[in-house]
């Protein structure tokens, strides 16, 4: 399957990897809807949509972000090089995302404005073949993992981008913190994703 060439902030080498094992899990017959949490402008939204309407079209998406932008770095996220992560950065709007879907002619997903601190077991589906993460700070990945990993299926997969970006190093601490106490242990690295399989 083609895809479309997606926003700045995720290229098409991590974007390739996403779909292939998005892809591979569908095929699988893994149960399970595909969240992702820190949709930005819906780019790869629309992709993960389009691999779904092929392979699984009775297979929800379910899309969180805050609307707000980036919230507070905290003392793990500080980085020399990643200066342009402010507050507010990367702001997008709900009814542009819904928009893009019904330009591109595709269903329109679930999409949740919140933190993800926020988030409970009310908010997410009650079980989750594939997880996409792209929350860039320390405390959006935790969340997001505390949230799906008790959630996700057998076979399933967990995708978190920023794992290997040193201007984004919470991403990967918060990684390293989740995965014993969740007991997780099968990470890969590809480009600059971390994937946990399930």
């Amino acid at each position: 399957m083609k895809y479309k060439q997606t926003n700045r902030q995720f290229g098409n080498n991590e974007l390739a990897v996403l779909l292939r094992e998005l892809t591979r899990v569908l095929r699988a017959g893994v149960d399970g809807d595909v969240v992702e949490f820190g949709c930005y402008e819906g780019s790869t939204s629309l992709e993960i949509m389009r691999v779904l309407v092929h392979y699984a079209p009775h297979t929800n998406l379910w899309l969180y972000d805050s609307f707000e932008g980036l919230p507070e770095k905290s003392a793990h996220d500080i980085s020399p090089i990643g200066v342009d992560f402010t507050a507010g950065a990367l702001l997008a709007r709900k009814n542009a995302v819904v928009r893009r879907f019904k330009q591109a002619n595709l269903p329109i997903p679930y999409v949740k404005k919140a933190w993800f601190s926020e988030l409970s077991v009310h908010d997410v589906p009650k079980q989750v073949s594939v997880a996409f993460l792209d929350g860039d700070y320390y405390s959006s990945i935790y969340d997001s993992l505390r949230v799906v990993v008790p959630i996700m299926s057998r076979g399933g997969v967990i995708v978190i981008d920023d794992y290997t970006n040193p201007a984004l190093p919470g991403v990967a601490k918060a990684v390293a913190e989740v995965m014993p106490v969740q007991q997780l242990n099968a990470l890969r690295v590809e480009q600059s994703l971390a994937i946990l399989q399930m």
